[in-house]
């Protein structure tokens, strides 16, 4: 017996309504990203104070820790790793774009190093077919490296918005993309 999309008296089977909800969801994550890209200022705000707030719960979950595991050893450790990420949190809250500020600057240090990590790659790989594109690679990201230093620190809230924006459109599309095979 082949089984079908729905289920006994006519209700849609579990992979049916696990594509529909993942069909739901990547839509919403579709909208969510332009969204993100249309307002990268809220965008970054938003990611900003979402990230504060984790590590000010976690740092207070990890502090708790620390306390009632005092007994078990390495209590110094977690206590201070708790205390940084209470006062982390802490600072993100009180001041958001200066977190996002930051942030931009680490992903531009990121995209300066891995751009110059790729041309050197580049020109190892030479004689490989394609290797033009490793270097291409290289190239932007160093120049993209240049562009958030030359508009740092205001370019870090339209980056990291617009970051956000892309990799929400990306968590939609293959939310979209992976279905079960039907039957």
């Amino acid at each position: 017996m082949s089984t079908t999309n729905v289920g006994h008296l006519g209700s849609p089977s579990p992979r049916a309504r696990e594509n529909g909800w993942r069909l739901a969801c990547g839509l919403l994550l579709i909208v969510a990203g332009i969204l993100a890209i249309l307002m990268p200022g809220i965008a970054a705000l938003s990611a900003a104070l979402v990230l504060g707030w984790i590590l000010l719960i976690g740092g207070g979950i990890e502090i708790a820790y620390a306390i009632q595991t005092r007994a078990l050893g390495h209590f110094g450790w977690k206590l201070t790793s708790g205390i940084l990420d209470l006062v982390l949190g802490i600072a993100i809250l009180v001041l958001p774009l200066a977190a996002v500020a930051s942030l931009g600057l680490l992903i531009g240090a990121f995209l300066f190093v891995g751009g110059i990590a790729r041309v050197v790659l580049s020109f190892r790989a030479r004689p490989m077919r394609g290797w033009g594109w490793v270097l291409l690679d290289g190239i932007l990201s160093i120049l993209l490296a240049i562009l958030i230093a030359i508009g740092w620190p205001g370019s870090s809230v339209v980056i990291i918005g617009i970051m956000l924006g892309i990799w929400l459109l990306s968590a939609g599309a293959w939310r979209i993309a992976l279905r079960h095979p039907p039957g």
